[in-house]
């Protein structure tokens, strides 16, 4: 089966889609970190944006947008962390995260965020505009190789001079 006979769709969220949400994180990580993750941003209600793809009415796949700051000596600066990212095994390589991202990516430019930044694997997310963030002078709170923590600027420009530290939210260390 190709991608484009592969048929989804993308929409936000419903208080429906919560429990298999958290079945997707559940399945695609192999563990209920993830999930719990989630669940306990949106009681704090700092989830920004959550996607879902489905397929003839089954979620299949889910992406969360929740708030960051990037702290540096010229201030303390709003953006967004993208993660986590879920597709139920049996439905991934067939562009169902690729959908997500985008979709995502476009909502948050069109809602006036700056920028988007994620850990994750650079070959996947470079087709999607993301670079080193450390070429734009960021750097994590968490541990993690410099060529995984990874930048898009939604807007042309708008971490110039803004280079230091990305703060996730406190829910992010109990992952």
């Amino acid at each position: 089966m190709t991608r484009s006979d592969f048929p989804f769709q993308v929409r936000p969220e419903n208080p429906d889609d919560i429990q298999p949400i958290r079945q997707v994180l559940e399945m695609a990580f192999e563990r209920p970190e993830e999930a719990d993750l989630v669940e306990a941003l949106r009681r704090r209600g700092m989830v920004t944006l959550s996607l879902v793809a489905l397929q003839e009415g089954r979620v299949i796949g889910n992406i969360i947008f929740s708030p960051v700051s990037i702290e540096s000596p010229a201030g303390k600066f709003p953006a967004l962390g993208l993660g986590p990212l879920a597709v139920i095994p049996s439905c991934q390589k067939r562009g169902v995260g690729g959908a997500l991202i985008q979709a995502g990516v476009e909502t948050c430019r069109i809602a006036g965020h700056p920028a988007v930044v994620l850990v994750g694997h650079p070959g996947y997310y470079r087709r999607f505009g993301f670079v080193a963030a450390a070429a734009l002078g960021l750097t994590s709170e968490f541990e993690v190789a410099e060529e995984y923590f990874l930048v898009l600027e939604l807007e042309p420009g708008a971490l110039r001079g803004k280079g230091g530290t990305v703060f996730y939210q406190p829910e992010f260390h109990l992952v």
